[in-house]
């Protein structure tokens, strides 16, 4: 005998809303497919599918994420759940997002040429279907506030990298202009970089230091009481 028999079952699914930072385009992009299925076959679609059932959430995102793109190894986090009724017109369905922000990787070419994945800038983003829209602005918005009090940023970079680099990330997520005074003041105030005794000289004659995130010293300050903020005009 079954428990709970009588209740109504619904599918679940999962859809992975992948970021990625395009350090020579300095743009954030969207990891987005064209759906091979019914409902809306053809349309752009973030990489989703149903959980199956001798698999948790995380299981089925990672699954889904490798299966259709090839990305292994990619960490995401469970951010919201999404429950209308009418979301997918094919039945019921129940949909956990995840997020993850990555450093832009090479899709598997066979993948890609089967599933149409693309990174898409997300200033320019094709119509996706269903409630996509809501799901990916939404975690732009999370990612947004995330950035300002954790040093998340460091890790879509290169180890050594420039303070005109570190704007640009800063840029590309906060989808606007940041005054570059204000940015430089702040970001050095904090005494997490190491200025190295190396310039990038391949963007002007006079070059740019290059610089170094010190996570040790930055999880020493943390623990200490230390805030990050980077929250700037």
């Amino acid at each position: 005998m079954r428990l709970y028999s009588a209740h109504t079952r619904f599918l679940v699914a999962v859809d992975c809303i992948v970021f990625g930072y395009d350090i020579l385009e300095k743009e954030i992009k969207l990891l987005v497919i064209k759906r091979s299925f019914e409902p809306a076959r053809g349309k752009w679609s973030l990489a989703g599918g149903f959980v199956e059932k001798n698999e948790s959430l995380d299981e089925a995102a990672s699954r889904i994420l490798r299966k259709l793109t090839g990305l292994k190894n990619v960490y995401m986090e469970q951010s919201f759940s999404y429950g209308e009724i009418d979301r997918d017109p094919g039945a019921r369905v129940i949909s956990v997002a995840y997020s993850a922000l990555i450093k832009i990787r090479d899709i598997d070419k066979d993948l890609k040429e089967i599933n149409g994945a693309h990174w898409q800038s997300i200033s320019r983003l094709p119509k996706l279907i269903f409630d996509h829209p809501v799901m990916v602005s939404r975690a732009l918005k999370s990612l947004q506030m995330q950035v300002k009090v954790k040093p998340v940023g460091f890790e879509l970079l290169p180890e050594k990298f420039t303070l005109v680099q570190l704007q640009d990330l800063y840029e590309a997520i906060y989808q606007r202009s940041i005054d570059k005074r204000n940015f430089r003041k702040k970001i050095l105030s904090m005494d997490i970089l190491e200025k190295l005794d190396e310039k990038e000289k391949e963007t002007s004659k006079k070059g740019a230091y290059y610089y170094k995130f010190i996570r040790e010293k930055y999880e020493g300050f943390k623990q200490k009481g230390f805030y990050f903020n980077l929250d700037v005009s």
